[in-house]
């Protein structure tokens, strides 16, 4: 049982003792630590709080307590009820919020929940904002209203319509382009919200639908995060349906895989590099992925006469990155779509419409689109860390001894060779060093990751 603080929010397992899982009274003193923060960060006498929620077992027992904390420090809540992570970060904006809190565990399993918080643009926290959150809830800072000032709650389940209308109203999203084809998909919603969102997303635009695990129940039919030895089920179904692909999404819709028409995966890193393709063939850009996401982002960037960079590891810092940089596309390789002309956040929903255009205009297989890439394949290894291991001293070693390669220390120590990289950097949330590595071909990519492991045994003494 775990209970994980970081910058980005509270995650953890339900049930146990408080402090050490996310229990009733953590989620609650984590709620009035963001109303506490949100009140002096907006300097407004009176705030307002979207709130939304997947469907995971958990869910609405977390958001009642984070509900009636933030009405019990005066602040109105927008409630969605079942919502996606992006319909909420589109939601913040739109209602003119002062900030926004998603209830979800993303890709962990069924007893995790975790409050991720947003600002006011409907985005992700800084790392000075998060930091301040938590000194909150170390402190218990916080007051509460009397009751004449009390906050109000306002139920409103109609923005996942409104958020499709949003992905159909892009400029470079044409239905009836994507109508004409007459795509049949499999969608796995993993019984949370992203068996309501794609699915209606889809009818909006002509697509037969095969719903393989969509009804919002919060059973996981199987691990939800969306890789290859859990998704059996999906590719199975495409095959006996004749679909022209499926679509897997995470729990809370942020995150997008595709299985092709032979029911292969199409490979989460390719999302991304799919939906690049199709934005830089229409706009001229740049863009922007972590540092362990595939190089073929950078290929099909370069290919369309654009640029290429990468952003340390994290959502935030990506969308940093693209602000500055002034990306039109980006994301994570985990299959998080980033399209700033929609907004600032990973969303299933802009990328299966960018997908699903893509294809359209191509025509051919989602197997032969595959194909059409630059391949590359990808080892993530780890190394268990010792207390008394000095993991900032070994990073720093590894870099010297590569000195001569292209080296990147914003995040750990990324590697880049000619034929290939290798990134190490400390987990957040857990005691190891992960070692991620991209080849030509997996026994490369892996001999590279097993290399470098010795490597660093070595100047460990261990």
């Amino acid at each position: 049982m775990t209970l994980i603080k970081s910058i980005s929010g509270i995650r953890g397992t339900i049930g146990g003792e408080p402090g050490n899982n996310l229990t009733p009274l953590d989620a609650v003193k984590f709620a009035a630590s963001y109303g506490s923060w949100l009140k002096d960060y907006s300097k407004k006498e009176k705030l307002k709080v979207v709130i939304g929620r997947d469907a995971r077992l958990s869910g609405e027992m977390i958001q009642n307590l984070v509900v009636s904390t933030l009405v019990g420090q005066g602040i109105d809540v927008i409630d969605l009820g079942l919502s996606t992570t992006p319909t909420v970060e589109i939601a913040v904006p739109m209602e003119k919020a002062d900030g926004g809190i998603i209830l979800t565990a993303s890709h962990n399993p069924k007893q995790w929940n975790a409050l991720k918080l947003l600002n006011e643009k409907g985005e992700f926290l800084n790392a000075e904002q998060g930091a301040k959150i938590l000194e909150i809830a170390e402190e218990e800072g916080f007051e509460f209203a009397e009751v004449d000032d009390l906050g109000r709650i306002t139920n409103n389940d109609s923005y996942i319509d409104i958020h499709i209308d949003e992905v159909l109203n892009l400029d470079l999203v044409d239905a009836d382009t994507i109508r004409k084809v007459g795509f049949k998909v499999v969608v796995d919603g993993v019984n949370s919200t992203g068996g309501i969102a794609i699915p209606k997303l889809l009818e909006e635009l002509g697509v037969e639908v095969v719903k393989l695990y969509c009804d919002p129940t919060g059973h996981f039919p199987h691990n939800p995060e969306p890789l290859k030895e859990h998704l059996g089920d999906i590719s199975s179904k495409v095959i006996e349906e004749g679909a022209d692909f499926g679509i897997v999404v995470d729990p809370d819709v942020d995150r997008l895989a595709f299985i092709d028409n032979i029911g292969e995966m199409f490979g989460e890193e390719y999302t991304l590099v799919a939906c690049a393709d199709y934005v830089l063939g229409k706009t001229k850009g740049n863009t922007v992925s972590n540092l362990s996401s595939s190089r073929a982002l950078r290929d099909i960037t370069e290919k369309h006469g654009g640029t290429y960079e990468a952003a340390a590891v994290g959502e935030v810092n990506v969308v940093t990155k693209m602000k500055k940089n002034k990306a039109i596309i980006g994301g994570e390789g985990n299959g998080g779509i980033i399209y700033p002309a929609s907004h600032y956040g990973r969303d299933a929903l802009v990328g299966t419409a960018l997908f699903l255009m893509l294809m359209a205009e191509k025509g051919g297989t989602v197997a032969e689109l595959r194909a059409s890439y630059p391949s590359y394949f990808m080892g993530k290894k780890k190394i268990q860390l010792t207390p008394d291991l000095d993991v900032d001293g070994l990073l720093k070693a590894m870099a010297q001894k590569y000195a001569k390669e292209e080296i990147s220390t914003i995040d750990g120590v990324k590697i880049d060779f000619a034929e290939n990289w290798v990134h190490l950097r400390k987990s957040n949330t857990e005691p190891i060093i992960r070692i991620y590595t991209e080849a030509k071909s997996q026994e490369e990519a892996d001999r590279l990751g097993d290399r470098i492991i010795s490597e660093i045994k070595e100047i460990a003494g261990f």
